[in-house]
């Protein structure tokens, strides 16, 4: 092999590298969700979207490329002073998306940086205008007042902040420790009150229940009463009727007065039995009726004048 061929391999292996070379700088391949900022010779020039794109070498430049999807940053704890000149210790979280690469890459130089740096003074701009207590209660009011803040002052970046988040809010240990006894006061009280009006209500249920009952008592009393009486009454008729319907004679009204005094005098209050005026004349009426006829052997009355003896036999 001669000078001139090894000469010419050479040039055709330089040309061949040369030309690799001009086509791995001219193809870029940007993923999804993903753009690339062009400069031709220093300048802006475009910027690529995803997918196949084409550069001239060697004149166009791309730079980084930028992240075009929601980003979630939790900034570290940054020291407060709220209202009422107490130091608080706030966690919060950040959600923001480039919505324009060129602006990005140009308009600020750590757009992370910056949108941190700018969290935490305007936290400290919202925070110190509120005491502990309406920080701790007003989370929602201060999320969309750094959201609107935020949201505004990045615009000119290409940045859209979406979300901002408050993720803790620490008060110093001595506060923490004097919330918690008055909580714990609080949880007493209302424990107290839930206990009082408890018994209250148990108390005025029960005098309910028993009132209720009572008056029930009452009106089962009165109809039992009534329904006594009216069987009572029921059965003096079917007694009366039937003595009435009998027509029982003098002699057997008293025998029967006769057979019902002893279970008067039987009676648990009857301590003193008074003999009534009727009972001397129930017994002459029983006198008459075992009494003999005139006449008869052992009689003690005289025989009628007129009257014919008894025959004898």
């Amino acid at each position: 092999m001669n000078a001139g061929t090894v000469i010419a391999t050479i040039v055709v292996i330089a040309i061949v590298i040369f030309v690799v070379v001009v086509l791995v700088r001219s193809i870029r391949i940007i993923p999804q969700a993903y753009a690339g900022v062009v400069e031709r010779l220093g300048r802006y020039h475009k910027t690529l979207m995803p997918g196949l794109n084409i550069l001239i070498p060697f004149i166009d430049r791309l730079r980084p490329l930028v992240d075009m999807r929601e980003t979630v940053v939790s900034f570290p704890p940054q020291p407060v002073i709220t209202e009422d000149n107490l130091v608080v210790s706030i966690d919060t979280v950040v959600y923001f998306q480039v919505t324009d690469a060129r602006a990005a890459t140009y308009e600020i130089a750590n757009y992370l940086g910056a949108v941190e740096q700018l969290t935490t003074t305007t936290l400290r701009n919202v925070v110190g205008g509120l005491n502990l207590e309406e920080a701790l209660t007003s989370r929602d009011n201060i999320n969309g007042q750094l959201r609107i803040v935020l949201d505004e002052a990045t615009g000119k970046w290409g940045i859209r902040v979406s979300r901002v988040e408050l993720k803790a809010i620490d008060p110093p240990l001595s506060i923490q420790d004097s919330m918690e006894k008055q909580m714990r006061a609080e949880r007493d009280r209302r424990a107290l009150i839930l206990t009082a009006e408890g018994t209250k209500q148990s108390a005025i249920l029960t005098a309910e229940g028993q009132r209720q009952a009572a008056i029930l008592q009452a009106e089962g009393d009165a109809k039992a009463a009534v329904l006594r009486a009216q069987g009572e009454a029921e059965a003096i008729t079917t007694v009366f009727k039937a003595i009435h319907d009998g027509d029982p004679d003098p002699k057997l009204l008293a025998y029967q007065y006769l057979q019902t005094l002893p279970e008067i005098a039987q009676g648990p209050a009857s301590k003193l039995w008074i003999v009534p005026s009727e009972l001397t004349e129930a017994l002459k009426g029983i006198g008459t009726a075992f009494r003999l006829p005139p006449g008869m052997p052992g009689s003690s009355q005289p025989t009628a004048p007129g009257a014919n003896p008894p025959a004898r036999d």
